[in-house]
This record gives C-alpha cells, sequence and structure tokens, in this order.
C-alpha cells in the first residue's frame, strides 16, 4: 500500500465527514456502536477513527464511569471528530499508528474499528497489537467492505473512472477499502494474530440518499481517489468530478440514490 493512500489530509477531512460520513458509514457505525455497548464496557480503544462517527453513535450508550480512547493515524481527522461532538471527560482523543499502538497492555474491554483494518499495511501484526491492548476475554469488533462489485456506488464510480482513465484507472477503491473482503482471509488473519471465537456476519444495507453530484464527490474528493486523479491530471479534479456524477445520473437516474452496499462485520475474542 501506497503511503497516499493512508493520507486523510488537506480537504479531504471536510469532505469526508459532510459527505462520505452519510452517504456510507452511519448506517455500519450505529451498528458497531450498538454491539460494542452490549458488551457493557468500561475501557474502549477506538482505531481509525476518523472523523468520528462510530464515537459519536458510541458515547450516548456508555457507561458514565467508561472512557473511550479514539485513535487515528491522520490528526486532521481527529481535528475534525473533536470538533463535531464536542468536549466530552470520558473521551481521549490520540493520534496512533495502529501498527504500534502506545497504550499499555491488556487496559481494554473492547477495541473496535470501523472500515480501517483494510488500510493496515500489516493485518496480522495490527490484530497482535490489538489483541496486545485487550484484557483477557476482551472483544476485537470491527467491520470491513465485501467486494466492490456488491456495493453498487462504489462500484459504478470505479467503472466511470476507468472511463475517463482508460490506460491508467484510480485503483484506490477497489485496492484497499474493498480489497480485504474474504471472509476466509480475515478469519486466518485473526486466527494466526491468537483471536479464537470468531463471528463474522455479512450485512446488507443501503447507502443514506444522495445526489449523484455529491456521491460524486465524496469518492473523488473526499478520499485518497483524489490524489489518484491529481496525478494523473492535476488540473482535472473539478471535471473528472462532473463527469462521475453524470455516469451515476446516467446510471442510477437523476434523483436521490439509495442503492445496496455490503460488509462484514467481525467479532474476535482475545
Amino acid at each position: 500500500m501506497a503511503d497516499k493512500d493512508k493520507l486523510f489530509a488537506g480537504a479531504i477531512p471536510e469532505l469526508y465527514e459532510r459527505l462520505m460520513v452519510p452517504l456510507l458509514f452511519e448506517p455500519y457505525a450505529v451498528d458497531l456502536a450498538e454491539r460494542a455497548a452490549r458488551l457493557k464496557p468500561l475501557d474502549v480503544l477506538e482505531i481509525a477513527a476518523g472523523t468520528g462517527v462510530v464515537t459519536r453513535a458510541l458515547a450516548p450508550r456508555l457507561d458514565v464511569e467508561a472512557q473511550l480512547v479514539a485513535t487515528d493515524l491522520n490528526q486532521p481527522m481527529l481535528d475534525v471528530a473533536h470538533t463535531k461532538l464536542g468536549d466530552d471527560e470520558r473521551i481521549i482523543w490520540q493520534q496512533a499508528d495502529a501498527m504500534a499502538l502506545p497504550l499499555d497492555d491488556e487496559s481494554f474491554d473492547v477495541v473496535l474499528c470501523q472500515f480501517g483494518v483494510m488500510f493496515f499495511p500489516d493485518r496480522v501484526e495490527a490484530y497482535r497489537e490489538a489483541r496486545r491492548v485487550l484484557k483477557p476475554g476482551g472483544r476485537f469488533l470491527f467491520n470491513v467492505w465485501d467486494r466492490i462489485e456488491a456495493n453498487e456506488v462504489a462500484h459504478a464510480i470505479l467503472e466511470a473512472l476507468k472511463a475517463r482513465f482508460p490506460e491508467n484507472p484510480p485503483s484506490f477503491m477497489r485496492r484497499v477499502p474493498h480489497g480485504y473482503g474474504d471472509p476466509e482471509i480475515i478469519r486466518a488473519d485473526l486466527e494466526a494474530a491468537g483471536f479464537h471465537d470468531i463471528i463474522l456476519e455479512t450485512l446488507e444495507k443501503t447507502n443514506g440518499p444522495v445526489s449523484a453530484s455529491d456521491a460524486a464527490m465524496a469518492i473523488c474528493q473526499g478520499t485518497p481517489v483524489r490524489s489518484e486523479i491529481e496525478e494523473r491530471d492535476a488540473s482535472a479534479l473539478a471535471a473528472v468530478s462532473q463527469a462521475v456524477a453524470e455516469a451515476l445520473a446516467k446510471r442510477f437516474g437523476n434523483g436521490m440514490i439509495e442503492r445496496r452496499i455490503r460488509a462484514h462485520v467481525v467479532e474476535a475474542v482475545r
């Protein structure tokens, strides 16, 4: 994975929060928060918290005595998350790399991660880190996108980008967010890291209603796809976003788009 695939900075965090979160992330954030809250944890670690969609969903469900450490590799994402949620004395915001967590062994009842494990350069090692900071019997909860063909808007955008750059199409969406959707590989990686009692559920939902232009801008400008486009033509970001929007409208119509999204939700025990 290239470093640019993990870079969420500049204009991306604000666009990500405004467009990507309602487009794709909110339904699964609520689901993951509910799963975590049912475990009644007092010490929670969130990895790859992004702009805080899971943090916001989980905080009201936690005990008043609980503590949540919300981390992300990219400080600009955490800055947006903190601003959106406001101050909560139970929440600690901390920039951290999931590959080398600056946290003590056996500190947390639950570690959770929403759509972040796909970005780990060595997933088994990152899972070992998550296991290291979990208390005995603690739970690791995360979700990961299924293959891109099972996620209709993302797949349509990928096809539109291929049409725009036929010789060298942007590949981030297939390589990274939708590049780790095989349940057997996920299970094997967790077992290699020492986890057991692994439960994997495939969960299909519908993306938040969005216009073709907002969906195109979300992916083309609010993710590292932006860097891929700019590498190919530094002046083409607006034009490519418009072309993708037109392709989405042609495929799904001119109204609000609500299509299938599908992900795997995973729970494993330390």
